[in-house]
C-alpha cells in the first residue's frame, strides 16, 4: 500500500466512522503507541474537517498491560480530554493477534470509562488468539503467522507512508 492508497483508505474509514456513529459529537480518537497514534492523529483531523468542529485525540501506553513483558513502570499515555459518556475510537495500524487491543482497553480503563469503544485498525491480518474483532478496517491481508507487516508514516520520521508485507523468508 502506497502513500495514496494509505489517504483513501484513512478518508474511507473516517466517513465510516462518522456515518455509523451520526456524526462526531460524543467520539474520542485514542491511538496506541507507537504505530496507532500517527493513523489516530490522521482519522480525527479528517473527521475534524468534515464535521467542522476538533474530534479530540490521544495516545495510550500499553507497555504496563502486556501479559507478555514485564511493565517498565513509564506510562506515556496522553489523554487530555474526558473519557465520560465518549464514544472512544481505539487506533492501531495493524491488528493480528489481539492481545494488543486487550491491554490498550485495559490500560484505557485505568484512564477513565467511556460509553463505549469502537476499533480502527489500517490492517487487519487475522490469526487472532482473543475474541477481539475491527470495527472499521481498512484492509485486510492474508498472511502467514510467521509474516510482518511493517507500516512506514512520515510522522515517525520514515522518508514516505507505506504499508509493507514481509514474508518470513524475506526476514532470515
Amino acid at each position: 500500500m502506497d502513500a495514496a492508497a494509505m489517504r483513501r483508505t484513512l478518508g474511507r474509514m473516517a466517513h465510516e466512522i462518522l456515518e455509523a456513529n451520526e456524526g462526531g459529537q460524543d467520539l474520542v480518537v485514542v491511538g496506541i503507541l507507537n504505530g496507532g497514534v500517527p493513523i489516530a492523529r490522521r482519522l480525527a483531523f479528517l473527521m475534524t474537517q468534515v464535521e467542522g468542529f476538533t474530534i479530540p485525540c490521544g495516545s495510550v501506553d500499553i507497555a504496563g498491560y502486556r501479559d507478555d513483558r514485564p511493565a517498565n513502570g513509564d506510562d506515556r499515555t496522553d489523554i487530555p480530554f474526558s473519557l465520560k459518556d465518549k464514544t472512544l475510537i481505539l487506533v492501531d495500524e495493524v491488528v493480528f493477534s489481539g492481545r494488543t487491543v486487550r491491554a490498550a482497553m485495559d490500560a484505557i480503563l485505568h484512564h477513565g470509562r467511556p460509553k463505549c469503544i469502537q476499533l480502527a485498525t489500517l490492517i487487519d491480518r487475522g490469526h487472532r488468539e482473543l475474541p477481539i474483532q475491527p470495527d472499521y478496517c481498512g484492509v485486510t491481508f492474508h498472511t502467514e503467522a510467521s509474516d510482518h507487516i511493517r507500516v512506514t508514516t512520515k510522522e515517525q520520521g520514515d522518508a514516505d507512508d507505506c504499508v509493507v508485507l514481509i514474508e518470513a523468508e524475506e526476514r532470515e
